[in-house]
């Protein structure tokens, strides 16, 4: 599958090199085709690169990795006929950096990314996926123990059908993906974020290695 990632940060680069490693064609899109952040995309074999225009007219499903806060406008820059009818997967969170201390999430019920994007977007199919966790757990599941969890939310069905397509090809077993409903569910997972830092840096930051959340049941 032809796939179009919009964003050059860690999360777009860890998924576009997984993506290339399971034989998907790629390309990586930027603000500009002129970006510096796309050069070391450039010299990886597999990977094109371009504006996030070119990107969203390349795939045949789209991925918004930008940064949460940037995400409505880096989308808009692309032709309405290259967003309509695909599949577009939501993976970025609405962090607010801040001058010292960690992001500040701003995602709440009534502030949803997944789903502002998908009313700004109507003509998109949204799937929001893979926000509450590090990119390396992302594409790589086995690396956490035990049966940890991938949620999904979107409206249609076909479009998730798509998208737990690529989980599955990620490694993500069946029993691992938790299926939420409608795009208004994503708040949910969006609204993890504070939580997921809070124990990212109780943990020891980055470098104590990678977690996920788990649903157990009795």
């Amino acid at each position: 599958m032809k796939i179009g990632i919009l964003g050059t940060g860690m999360v777009g680069r860890a998924l576009a090199r997984r993506l290339v490693e399971l034989d998907h064609g790629v390309m990586v899109g930027a603000r500009s085709k002129a970006s510096e952040s796309l050069a070391k995309l450039g010299e990886l074999d597999g990977i094109e690169t371009g504006s996030f225009a070119d990107a969203a007219a390349f795939g045949e499903l789209l991925i918004n990795a930008t940064g949460g806060i940037h995400s409505i406008d880096a989308i808009a820059s692309c032709e309405p006929s290259d967003l309509a009818g695909k599949t577009l997967l939501d993976v970025a969170n609405l962090l607010e950096l801040r001058p010292t201390g960690p992001p500040v999430s701003l995602a709440s019920v009534d502030n949803c990314l997944g789903v502002q994007i998908q009313k700004t977007f109507p003509d998109s199919k949204v799937v929001k996926s893979l926000n509450t966790m590090n990119c390396n757990v992302m594409v790589d599941p086995s690396l956490v123990e035990g049966d940890h969890v991938v949620f999904v939310s979107g409206d249609d069905s076909a479009a998730k059908g798509a998208v737990v397509g690529l989980l599955r090809g990620f490694g993500w077993r069946d029993e691992q993906i938790n299926d939420l409903g409608g795009i208004e569910t994503a708040a949910g997972p969006e609204m993890i974020m504070p939580l997921w830092l809070s124990v990212m840096f109780a943990r020891g930051g980055f470098d104590a290695g990678p977690f996920n959340f788990a649903v157990n049941s009795g």
